[in-house]
């Protein structure tokens, strides 16, 4: 679906799009394996200066590696957004230290509109954990031999301690003790 700002100009945009997976392509490690459901509006700000406001909620389930185990990880995202957009135009006669700090939490928009498939998109990646684990129990990888953990031990020897900040956990175990 594309909002052109010629539309907004009319009335405020309505939406209710169930994207199907693989439609959206987040990225190489992240697949979507539900439709995504979303509903919302979008509206101008401000005639004059072309700013779009695109707010409403979304629901979709994506698939990504365990950052621990490299296994399937699946989370479920479901968020609410209210994001500002303005003309590119607006942001290209600034200088870097010339933007104000309200900038910052601004997108940019080329041409005519935006594509709201980008704009979902942006949501979901925004929305994901700092890391995505398959199960909060979840062991990890040996950095000796790369065995799952999770499936079965493995028989490599622990490495030994980096013993170089040991005077220092004796003063700070000795500072503790004193009071």
């Amino acid at each position: 679906m594309f909002i052109a700002i010629k539309d907004l100009e009319l009335r405020d945009v309505r939406f209710q799009v169930d994207v199907p997976a693989g439609e959206i392509d987040y990225s190489s490690e992240i697949t979507q394996i539900s439709a995504l459901h979303a509903t919302g509006s979008a509206h101008l700000l401000s005639r004059s200066l072309g700013e779009v406001r695109i707010e409403g909620n979304l629901k979709v389930t994506v698939n990504a590696p365990c950052d621990r185990c490299l296994e399937s990880a699946t989370v479920a995202v479901e968020k609410r957004f209210d994001l500002v957009y303005m003309p590119s135009e607006t942001g290209n006669g600034a200088r870097e230290d010339e933007v104000d700090e309200a900038a910052v939490e601004v997108g940019y928009y080329d041409g005519a509109g935006l594509a709201l498939n980008d704009v979902l998109r942006e949501v979901v990646l925004l929305a994901l954990p700092m890391q995505l684990i398959c199960a909060e129990a979840c062991k990890g990888i040996c950095p000796e031999c790369g065995q799952n953990l999770n499936q079965g031990e493995c028989d490599c020897e622990p490495q030994p301690i980096d013993d170089r900040w040991s005077k220092l956990r004796e003063f700070r175990a000795g500072s503790t003790a004193r009071n």
